[in-house]
């Protein structure tokens, strides 16, 4: 059995997708690049659902980065009687807060996610925090802050091997701005 359990964290790297020994210097192109910051960073964390599996949740890479899934909405916060709190979908892939209930954005190059996004959007949002470089705040969790201290040759390559990857039709839903009561 302890052979068993040492084998599923390569198993599951390798599921994910990820190079074996990948280093920082080994990317020789912006899209090997992109795959090494994209896996590192933990990107798929929150933007992979997760599923019931044999051992608990897993990451359903029939959807890999495609963010929370269509359909699946939240309902709005309740106030909290005390300090403000926060909580999360079982799919790990929405969350709740005083700032209103967010959803992970569906980074695959399909229409409903990045398809029509440039890299100069890409960037400007994780300089910004603005949804398109432009738009709506970016609501926590997602530590844009973070992201956007990436030289824009990094955020690039990271746009770069999002747009290689297979595109996924999932519409997430829309961010629900906080309640006036959850708020308080």
């Amino acid at each position: 059995m302890k052979a068993l359990h040492i084998l599923s964290v390569p198993l599951a790297l390798a599921a994910l997708g990820s190079h074996a020994g990948a280093q920082a210097g080994d990317a020789d192109t912006p899209v090997a690049r992109g795959a090494y910051l994209v896996r590192s960073m933990g990107c798929a964390d929150c933007h992979t659902p997760l599923k019931p599996g044999p051992r608990g949740p897993e990451p359903d890479l029939s959807r890999g980065l495609s963010g929370h899934p269509q359909g699946q909405v939240l309902q709005a916060p309740a106030a909290s009687g005390g300090p403000w709190i926060w909580g999360g979908a079982g799919t790990n892939t929405a969350f709740w807060g005083p700032w209103g209930v967010s959803y992970s954005a569906n980074l695959t190059p399909d229409a409903t996610g990045l398809g029509a996004w440039t890299a100069e959007q890409f960037v400007q949002s994780l300089r910004t925090g603005k949804h398109a470089g432009s738009g709506r705040p970016i609501a926590p969790p997602m530590p844009w802050q973070s992201f956007g201290q990436l030289t824009d040759a990094d955020l690039q390559a990271m746009f770069a091997y999002l747009k290689s990857q297979p595109p996924v039709r999932n519409m997430v839903p829309s961010y629900q701005p906080p309640t006036a009561a959850a708020g308080k």
